[in-house]
């Protein structure tokens, strides 16, 4: 099967927000429990870096985007890293594929520092986080309740190697 990586346009958001709504069902992803309308998702990301896959048939089966970690001008070049498949199109190696590019085009955009807070029961996207130069710096516990459960989350994060600190 043939896959293309592009960039998200507006009119992929009703399929990104399907298959965000698989990632808030299957409780391993978000804290999130309910879908945001696709302005309120369009404001909580930054406008650049935004990438989707899409299968031969020109159906989006995965996306990536960056939310800004902070308003504070220090921070601008730190992102958090979101990264969606639909649940038919997980462990094909898209994922690499996908965060690839977004490492790549977050590089161009000058961001220093790419984060991601992962369930630590989510021990495939921590491997996979790993496997594509994410390291864990740290552990922070019951920093959330997800159905009235607190969850740990694991911090990680990948430094730019081409933007010189």
């Amino acid at each position: 099967m043939n896959y293309e990586i592009r960039e998200m346009v507006p009119t992929d958001e009703v399929r990104v927000l399907e298959i965000f709504q698989q990632g808030i069902d299957g409780k391993m992803a978000t804290f999130d429990t309910e879908l945001p309308s696709a302005g309120a998702w369009n404001d909580s990301y930054l406008n650049d870096c935004r990438w989707v896959v899409e299968n031969e048939n020109s159906l989006v089966v995965g996306w990536c985007a960056l939310k800004p970690t902070s308003k504070r001008a220090c921070f601008s070049g730190v992102a958090e890293v979101s990264i969606y498949f639909d649940e038919n199109y997980r462990e094909k190696g898209l994922g690499t594929l996908l965060l690839k590019k977004l490492i790549l085009d977050s590089e161009n955009h000058g961001y220093w520092t790419l984060q991601s807070n992962i369930f630590t029961d989510n021990e495939s996207s921590i491997r996979f986080h790993q496997k594509n130069g994410f390291r864990i710096v740290g552990e922070r516990k019951n920093v959330g309740q997800l159905d009235g459960v607190w969850k740990d989350v694991i911090m990680m994060e990948k430094r730019s190697e081409r933007v010189g600190i």
